[in-house]
């Protein structure tokens, strides 16, 4: 019955007073206790690092020399000790960009088969990468959010402009932008939002800019017309709004939160990278997979130029499905 247990001896690690104890083997024991009590002293310190040692001393000298330095952990004994897989317990690093997928290379091999696999064709890998300036979305930046404008908070579909659809400040009738949207006669200004075409809403919300004669107080006058969240945008996102003053900020920041970017829908990627398919996919909708449904796609893969990279793709996916990520 020995075996069925290691067994520590006065454990004297650190912060641990002569502590001696059985740890049933087979089993999962967990350690628990408040900051400072001695848990980490006695898994990591003392048990994993006497296993670690144990394992090295099966090395030659020479190759001992090249291998981590591990003490011998201050303890009377430490019996039946098996081979250790230690686990850090720090985070694993990374930053914004970072996703189970970029940890696990699974990324770099799904963006390698889509350079040589994908249809159409548009050059290497690093073009379906996110962390890469030529590969990333240039609305976000490859991040897939971007700060904006909340439309609920900055247009109320169920009014026409002359009732104050356009919730923001400076479009109420009567006001300044509401002048330059009323003489442009781009718009009907009794239609209900709700009733504008796509081109229509589009124009009034994100037209680019463009010249326009308005008649103010008798006189023509040469202005340029921008589609209200088009020059907004302009003004305080793509600028730094800490610049403008604290009024100002405190009149914009409301009418802002963080959304999903417009342009790549929240895949990160360039409008490029996701026009190109495998097996009738683009790379961000097989990244969105969970792990077991992305290894069932994979296996149905046939891509003959490409089949050393299925074959990595699909090993690595079955590990995860086999250890129950």
């Amino acid at each position: 019955m020995a075996q069925e247990y290691i067994e520590i001896k006065g454990a004297r690690e650190n912060n641990l007073k002569n502590v001696s104890l059985k740890i049933p083997k087979r089993k999962i024991t967990i350690f628990t206790g408040v900051s400072g009590s001695g848990k980490s002293s006695l898994v990591f310190d003392t048990i994993a690092m006497e296993a670690q040692r144990l394992l090295a001393e099966n090395f030659s000298t020479f190759l001992r020399g090249f291998m981590p330095k591990y003490p011998q952990p201050a303890a009377d004994s430490l019996a039946n000790l098996n081979m250790a897989v230690v686990i850090d317990q720090k985070r694993l690093g990374g930053g914004s960009h970072s996703t189970v997928g970029t940890i696990t290379d699974i990324s770099s091999i799904l963006r390698l088969l889509f350079s040589r696999a994908g249809k159409p064709s548009i050059g290497g890998a690093h073009l379906f990468s996110f962390n890469d300036p030529k590969g990333m979305c240039p609305e976000c930046n490859g991040l897939g959010r971007k700060m904006g404008f909340n439309m609920d908070l900055f247009l109320d579909e169920s009014k026409s402009l002359n009732e104050g659809a356009v919730l923001y400040p400076g479009y109420a009738p009567g006001n300044w932008e509401w002048n330059i949207l009323n003489e442009s006669h781009l718009f009907d200004m009794d239609k209900k939002i709700a009733d504008y075409t796509k081109e229509e809403k589009d124009l009034l919300l994100y037209g680019k800019a463009q010249k326009v004669s308005l008649k103010f107080g008798g006189k023509s006058v040469n202005l340029t017309y921008e589609g209200a969240i088009e020059k907004l945008t302009n003004k305080y996102i793509k600028k730094d709004l800490k610049a403008y003053s604290a009024k100002t900020q405190k009149t914009v920041e409301p009418y802002l939160s963080m959304g999903t970017c417009p342009l790549c829908k929240g895949a990160r990627l360039s409008p490029e990278a996701l026009g190109v398919k495998v097996g009738g996919h683009n790379i961000a909708e097989l990244q969105a997979m969970e792990v077991d449904e992305l290894a069932e796609v994979v296996r149905a893969l046939s891509a003959p130029q490409a089949e050393p990279i299925l074959e990595a793709l699909e090993s690595r996916l079955t590990h995860l499905c086999d250890i129950g990520l």
